[in-house]
């Protein structure tokens, strides 16, 4: 069975104005708390009604269904509903022992309050971060919940001013509006960041939230799926079902596009040209232009495999770029080590960035020897050692350290332990404001909080190269998301020179900043031998 869950979703600045986060297990750990007073709750009112025969209340199943995002008493409702039970809806202002809906509600309401005052409310550390990445790049945020709780359980967890607009269950009451699944609470939200649906992302764990998503014309609803079921999807297939555009098992999945995307639109993958169609449109840019490449090296020279030691290159790709590297300027920018880089490729005359273009050795005409980031290798050893013993045990997780980057591989982890990955990662990060999270294929990177990235160093080689000229057309090819940065940086104003992108095909058709699509790293050595023949002719 296909995996239901995404590992990556951009969300873009040129495209969303706003993101709005459920809060209940999504940004606050309070969806346990919730869950147990229901269960406490709806238990005690079966054996009153059924007797000691009852089917208890399921916290998997039930509290997904019918009581996790909607209004306290329109889940009484529903569960009830579900069981055959048809009890009188009362008022507001039953007393919890009233045997009313509404008393029901007050019951397990008054539960709760007692779960939050003997705890501390506990955040998932990738929401936090993201919230404040956004923040920093620009785009609203706001939180809504249907508890009437919200505001106290954001002071709990001291984010009662991270937002900023809140909706909750007070203003379901004021405003009479309905709870979820009907949309109007999300709607409400965006109007008081100023932002339109088709501009705003939903964040929901719930699935009357991301029916009410769906319901609103919201421009992404994002499903996320916390549970811990070992087997199937856990909740991805009902979240879909409900309305959710993608489902993420953690909100680490979800990262910014920022670097001037709002003047580069994006493209679905499966929705660019292809390998004979790059060629077609190289061979009338290349009359009047010299070519300088830039390659990434893992899934873009060499297949991605399980273990990294494993990603040696093709004697014929090999081949390749000794012809390539005869006629035009090369340069490999990887998120590899440096030194491990240059033994991997071994090609004299060539530039290479490693570390994601934290660390770079070119020739003196390309810029020289530079590193960026020296002064956060204390950060970064700390990161590291923190990271090995939170993580150890867990099977399939690798913490391998760069120089200048803390990779966290979870390509080989069983999906329910990837929460506790991005926790622990989400955690590290947000402790140490010197440091930032990065994000590849299935893994997780702690780098230095530093404006640098791969398209900040393909940016530095072309200007040290004197290659920042109409003369030159730049290519840079790669497969991952740390190589969008660089595809953003060929595009018209992107801070380098206009050039041309090509990506390598994701099993997932998710949105890039590049041209053109080649398949695979056959596709890649097929383009570069074309351009090198090219170029000889050229030359002669």
């Amino acid at each position: 069975m296909n995996d239901p869950y995404e590992t990556d979703v951009a969300i873009e600045r040129g495209r969303f104005d706003a993101v709005i986060f459920d809060m209940d297990g999504v940004v606050t750990d309070t969806a346990e708390g919730h869950a147990a007073a229901w269960k406490r709750t709806f238990d005690a009112v079966l054996q009153q009604h059924i007797g000691p025969d009852f089917e208890p209340f399921d916290i998997d199943r039930d509290y997904h269904a019918y009581v996790d995002g909607k209004p306290r008493h329109d889940g009484v409702k529903s569960f009830l509903d579900s069981r055959g039970l048809d009890l009188p809806l009362g008022s507001a202002e039953d007393p919890p022992d009233a045997d009313t809906i509404c008393g029901i509600g007050n019951r397990k309401n008054g539960v709760f309050q007692g779960w939050l005052e003997e705890k501390r409310v506990k955040t998932y550390p990738g929401a936090v971060h993201l919230v404040q990445e956004l923040k920093d790049a620009g785009i609203a945020v706001a939180i809504f919940s249907s508890s009437k709780n919200c505001a106290r359980v954001l002071e709990n967890a001291e984010l009662l001013d991270a937002f900023d607009a809140r909706v909750d269950g007070n203003d379901l009451a004021a405003l009479t509006m309905p709870g979820k699944p009907a949309p109007d609470m999300l709607i409400e939200a965006a109007r008081r960041v100023k932002a339109t649906a088709k501009r705003t992302v939903i964040v929901e764990n719930s699935q009357a939230g991301v029916q009410a998503g769906k319901a609103g014309g919201f421009g992404l609803v994002v499903g996320v799926d916390r549970s811990s079921r070992r087997a199937g999807d856990g909740q991805a297939a009902a979240l879909k079902a409900h309305g959710a555009d993608v489902v993420v098992r953690h909100v680490a999945a979800l990262h910014v596009v920022t670097g001037g995307a709002e003047d580069h639109p994006t493209t679905l993958i499966d929705e660019l040209p292809g390998l004979e169609a790059a060629k077609a449109a190289l061979e009338k840019v290349l009359a009047e232009r010299r070519p300088a490449v830039f390659l990434d090296y893992d899934g873009t020279l060499t297949p991605i495999v399980s273990d990294p030691k494993d990603a040696v290159l093709s004697p014929a790709m090999r081949e390749t770029l000794h012809r390539l590297a005869r006629v035009c300027p090369v340069a490999i920018v990887s998120g590899r080590d440096l030194a491990q880089l240059r033994e991997l490729v071994g090609i004299d005359g060539i530039a290479y960035a490693g570390s994601h273009g934290f660390e770079v050795a070119a020739p003196p005409d390309m810029g020289g020897d530079r590193e960026w980031g020296a002064d956060y290798l204390g950060d970064l050893d700390r990161a590291e050692g923190a990271l090995k013993a939170q993580l150890a045990g867990l099977r399939g997780v690798n913490v391998e350290r760069k120089r200048f980057d803390v990779s966290v591989h979870y390509r080989n982890a069983p999906r329910w332990e990837v929460p506790t990955v991005c926790d622990a990662v989400g955690g590290v990060v947000g402790g140490n404001e010197r440091l930032r999270l990065g994000r590849g294929k299935e893994v997780l990177q702690v780098q230095p909080n530093v404006d640098w990235h791969k398209g900040r160093a393909l940016a530095w080689l072309l200007a040290r190269g004197g290659l920042d000229t109409p003369a030159t057309l730049p290519l840079y090819i790669g497969d991952d998301l740390t190589d969008e940065n660089a595809f953003r940086a060929l595009r018209p104003d992107g801070g380098a020179v206009n050039g041309i992108g090509l990506v390598i095909r994701d099993e997932r058709s998710r949105r890039t900043a590049a041209s053109y699509v080649l398949e695979d790293p056959e596709a890649v050595r097929a383009l570069l031998a074309w351009l090198a023949e090219h170029e000889e002719r050229a030359q002669r």
